[in-house]
């Protein structure tokens, strides 16, 4: 709790109506977190710093693929539940529960996050406060991070407000984040008095109401579950990735071997698909961002612990890259290179710290005639890479391919007919399953070599 000077004015907000609601940061997160408010029956106000971001929402225009949320964004603003500025102050007045949902990128030159778009919220909307607020943060940070906002605030809010900061973390899952919001499997609140509590309460009223649970702890515990849980199944992956390399090595199939596994409660079957490996906007720079940490606080078991699983991480990539090589007689130069799939994972356009298009690029790089396709993220990968080649297509992508990569696993790869794509492609191709996911045995019966990652032969 960072409480100042109690105001002489019951500012407590209607109970008829709920609290007015801010979403300082309109991203994938901010955007998905608006929506879902306005879903949920709250007057929501969501604020960027871009003003063609703020038009596009404020036209029921989604800037990025997440299923589901087209439909919730235009009822919102449809509802007039919904609104987009870009004037801070103008969601500082209006609301009070404000949600900071801004980015954390790491620190160019370094694995530490940037922390100066949260700190510039926070800062910004204390200064612009006209009554009681409660200022949440949303967006992954350092541990530490909120003591030392919840101080800031303190300096800079008007005198005679009650101000108080509390953390909130995230949990959603790209391509499930509309779930993940209106019925999240918990909720986590740190640092929040009872008065910040009740606030939050208000605003989780409806998925608390079917069962969720609610989480109440301090702000370094409340900082450090998001990344804990991040930093969890990160290694679950690369365990299971370093397991599908004794596999192969031994003859063994990972694939049963996950599944074996699985089967103890201890364990659980889902992140142990060997494959490519992780990648997106949270995963990799949140466990660098939790290393530096880790490492600034003397915490060095987890630092070596959090530097293998990134380092099996990026191997794997290299790894697809050998294989693709070793198809190709030694030498990928001039040879015609298929890859199905930009994105880093399905149900999503977003290619950051893509493996799919690390791959594809590292097969360029290495003289390969290289055709990517992906259902969603064809755009987003051109812009991120626009010396590659994009199809429109599966089968313009696999066409007269020496080689061809699955990289990311959309039902539309998995469902292909492998027989109608190997007469497409140059005799005598190819397939490197490289996340696993396709029938192995239909497509060995139509006339491809498969290569899986760990899987028998």
């Amino acid at each position: 709790m960072t409480e100042q000077t109690a105001s002489t004015e019951d500012t407590t907000p209607d109970s008829a109506r709920g609290p007015r609601i801010s979403v300082v940061g309109t991203g994938y997160l901010g955007a998905t977190h608006a929506a879902a408010m306005a879903e949920l029956g709250f007057d929501v106000i969501g604020v960027d710093v871009d003003p063609a971001k703020v038009e596009a929402l404020s036209a029921g225009k989604v800037p990025f693929y997440e299923p589901g949320l087209p439909e919730l964004l235009v009822r919102g603003v449809e509802s007039g539940r919904l609104r987009f500025t870009t004037d801070l102050a103008e969601a500082a007045a209006f609301a009070d529960v404000h949600f900071v949902c801004v980015g954390t990128p790491q620190r160019p030159g370094s694995n530490g996050a940037d922390l100066r778009y949260v700190e510039a919220a926070f800062e910004g909307l204390a200064q612009h406060l006209t009554h009681d607020a409660l200022l949440v943060g949303k967006s992954t940070v350092p541990v530490g991070t909120g003591a030392r906002m919840a101080a800031r605030v303190r300096e800079v809010a008007p005198a005679g407000l009650r101000v108080e900061l509390a953390w909130n973390p995230e949990f959603l899952r790209e391509g499930k984040a509309v779930h993940d919001t209106l019925s999240p499997d918990r909720v986590v609140v740190g640092g929040a008095s009872e008065w910040g509590d009740d606030l939050l309460r208000q605003v989780y009223a409806r998925p608390l109401s079917e069962g969720t649970p609610f989480i109440a702890t301090d702000l370094p515990t409340a900082e450090l579950v998001k990344v804990s849980a991040n930093a969890f199944l990160a290694t679950k992956i690369s365990f299971i990735n370093a397991i599908s390399q004794v596999c192969d090595k031994a003859g063994a199939d990972v694939t049963v071997l996950s599944d074996a596994l699985g089967h103890d409660v201890r364990i659980g079957r889902q992140f142990l698909n060997a494959g490519l490996g992780f990648g997106g906007g949270c995963l990799p720079k949140d466990i660098r961002a939790l290393m530096h940490r880790a490492g600034e606080l003397g915490a060095d078991s987890l630092v070596a612990l959090m530097q293998d699983v990134d380092e099996i991480n990026m191997w794997q990539r290299q790894r697809v890259i050998d294989m693709a090589v070793q198809a190709c007689g030694g030498s990928v130069l001039n040879r015609r290179v298929g890859v199905l799939g930009a994105a880093f994972k399905p149900d999503t356009d977003d290619v950051r710290d893509s493996p799919a298009l690390n791959v594809a690029a590292g097969l360029h790089l290495r003289g390969a005639q290289v055709v990517v396709y992906d259902p969603e993220a064809g755009e987003t990968g051109r812009r991120m890479f626009p010396t590659l080649s994009y199809g429109t297509s599966t089968e313009e992508a696999v066409t007269d391919a020496d080689v061809v990569l699955v990289l990311t696993e959309w039902p539309v790869f998995r469902q292909a007919d492998p027989a109608k794509l190997l007469g497409l492609t140059r005799p005598g191709a190819t397939v490197i399953d490289a996340r696993n996911c396709l029938p192995a045995d239909a497509w060995r019966q139509a006339g491809w070599t498969y290569r899986g990652l760990g899987a028998a032969r």
